[in-house]
């Protein structure tokens, strides 16, 4: 039995060549989330970030979509049934969600790809934009969604979307809504790669697997310091920063190995430390 039982039906995990891969699994919805696709995230997640074994993280989605975001469907459903949650505990559980899932994704030692094969809307968005590469199939779009339900956005999106293209274009992209197909997504450096959609899943796993096997530790303090640069830290702590990491890279076994490669002329075997 795998280690990455996911305990619903709506998530589905694999681990292969130190790459676990997450398949949002309500294909029906077009993958919008559901409590416990969310929960089952937030605990592979957690448990990915702390496993060795694990070298990099792709998230996808089932039946031709990434993510619809919120179950605006259910979301009505409640609305039209009993009590509603109190808001205190609605709001506490929301920013556990988007702490456990877009802050974790940005924020662990390793990196995280979002493979998206079509709509990528409202909080399945968000999550892409958590996570630091995105490949997206040429039928793929984006799109903040949130004025078309009434909500004001979650799971980072405002965040991740100002640093990447700008505070004016994410304002027209959360005021209007509008789609971003693939080709306008590549140009505003929304996506890292754009692929025919049969392309897509190898592409992403391609990618997932060269990062799983290499220099981890170097990754890892590479991932530290340009958060520290995307959250807006100023030049000297930046720089401080990676006079630190750069110096512990280097009594890194990893080091050694990539620098008498490099004298041989073949290629390095990372070990992760």
């Amino acid at each position: 039995m795998s280690l990455y039982a996911p305990e619903t039906d709506d998530l589905i995990a694999a681990v292969a060549d130190g790459v676990l891969t997450l398949t949002l699994n309500r294909p029906a919805a077009r993958n919008a989330l559901s409590r416990a696709m969310l929960d089952g995230l937030a605990r592979l997640l957690e448990q990915a970030e702390a496993d060795p074994a694990i070298g990099a993280i792709v998230i996808t989605g089932a039946g031709g979509a990434f993510c619809a975001g919120g179950d605006v469907k259910g979301m009505a459903a409640r609305n039209e049934g009993g009590e509603p949650e109190p808001i205190d505990q609605a709001i506490a559980r929301q920013r556990r969600n988007q702490r456990a899932i877009s802050g974790r994704l940005h924020a662990m030692p390793k990196p995280t790809i979002a493979a998206i094969p079509g709509a990528a809307a409202g909080a399945g968005l968000s999550i892409a934009l958590a996570c630091d590469l995105r490949v997206m199939a040429q039928t793929a779009f984006f799109t903040t969604a949130f004025a078309r339900v009434g909500f004001s956005g979650d799971y980072g999106g405002t965040y991740f979307l100002t640093r990447l293209v700008g505070a004016a274009k994410a304002r027209e992209l959360y005021f209007l809504s509008d789609r971003v197909d693939a080709v306008e997504a590549l140009r505003l450096g929304l996506a890292n790669r754009v692929v025919p959609a049969e392309a897509l899943l190898a592409e992403a796993q391609a990618m997932a697997t060269r990062l799983a096997s290499g220099p981890r530790v170097a990754l890892a303090y590479m991932k530290e310091n340009l958060n520290r640069a995307f959250s807006g830290g100023d030049m000297d702590d930046c720089l401080d920063l990676e006079a630190t990491h750069h110096v512990h890279c280097g009594l890194t076994e990893d080091h050694r190995e990539a620098a008498k490669a490099f004298v041989d002329k073949r290629q390095p075997l990372f070990k992760g430390r």
